[in-house]
């Protein structure tokens, strides 16, 4: 990278016409337009993976919360790929997962399709993927399952807390303007279904949790990217897919994410204690049916630690060659 930025500056060095001043305007522009690139290779997709995985060594001061955010990730999804870790106090040169990179959902790509358990929204553009972390329905305000659209999109929304959220707190208006107390942020896009929408917050670092009434936040960035990408009449899945397959550079791999209560469990003590609950069969069924030719070399221990452990991050399911011919 530096060596690029050295060779930006000095082809504007010999551009003895332009001012000084235009110079550094115009190295800024490349600059910026070589990072920009950089930062959309980092979330190509190669087969089904979005992105790659990064490690990154934590400095003083710094907290998994504002990591999280920095990095277009949720708190419980960066808390999962690094537990055991203090959340709010990780400790200087503690080596920290990015968990950047993601397997795609099992659905048809197009559109919004939103995976409630993964905390993560995809939008399937007309030339690339984009995905954003989300907040999503908290115990007993589940968000719907199925297939809807977007209806309408909002600049400044105003917000009108239905009765039932009213009767948790009287002390609502009828009415939120737009503003700093609007919790729906700056930015919606309505569904079809009633009540239901993706929107921006004025409490960000609800991103990545379960804290909603059903409804989609995102970090302000993120419903701002979104929201000018998206058009009126775009279709939206709603899914529930904790266990993800696919494939990266020819290899089976796997992502798992916690359950809710596992969930609820890393956000108060940053691991989790209980077992899942819901059965595997499915996820060791279709992980049969992805392998196809290579199920002779399935990693059976990978797969039942990746089901164990739950930390979202993408983990490889076959064997090397070399490796399984060792193993017969």
């Amino acid at each position: 990278m530096m060596g690029h930025l050295r060779h930006l500056y000095q082809r504007i060095a010999g551009l003895q016409k332009i001012s000084a001043r235009i110079a550094g305007v115009y190295a800024l522009a490349l600059i910026l337009s070589l990072l920009a690139n950089q930062a959309r290779a980092e979330l190509a997709l190669q087969e089904d993976m979005l992105g790659t995985v990064r490690a990154y060594t934590a400095k003083h001061g710094d907290t998994l919360l504002d990591l999280a955010r920095d990095n277009g990730l949720g708190f419980v999804e960066i808390v999962a790929a690094n537990q055991g870790i203090d959340p709010w106090v990780p400790g200087e040169g503690t080596a920290i997962t990015l968990p950047t990179g993601h397997l795609l959902p099992d659905a048809p790509r197009e559109g919004l399709v939103i995976n409630l358990a993964e905390h993560r929204l995809y939008y399937f553009g007309a030339t690339e993927i984009t995905t954003f972390a989300i907040g999503v329905g908290r115990e007993g305000w589940d968000t719907p399952l199925g297939v809807t659209t977007i209806v309408r999109k909002q600049k400044n929304p105003i917000w009108f807390p239905p009765a039932s959220i009213r009767e948790e707190n009287p002390d609502l208006p009828k009415v939120v303007r737009a503003g700093p107390n609007n919790p729906l942020g700056r930015h919606a896009l309505y569904f079809d279904w009633p009540s239901y929408l993706v929107h921006g917050t004025n409490m960000p670092w609800g991103v990545g949790r379960r804290v909603s009434h059903g409804c989609i936040r995102l970090y302000p960035e993120s419903i701002e990217a979104l929201f000018g990408q998206i058009e009126v009449g775009t279709k939206v899945q709603v899914i529930d897919q904790p266990i993800k397959i696919g494939r990266f550079m020819g290899e089976l791999y796997m992502e798992v994410y916690p359950e809710p209560d596992q969930a609820d469990e890393l956000e108060r003590d940053g691991h989790f204690e209980s077992a899942a609950k819901r059965s595997n069969s499915d996820a060791y069924y279709k992980i049969r049916s992805d392998a196809g030719t290579d199920l002779s070399r399935l990693n059976w221990p990978a797969i039942r630690s990746a089901l164990a452990q739950r930390t979202g991050v993408p983990v490889r399911i076959t064997l090397h060659k070399q490796a399984q011919r060792q193993a017969e």
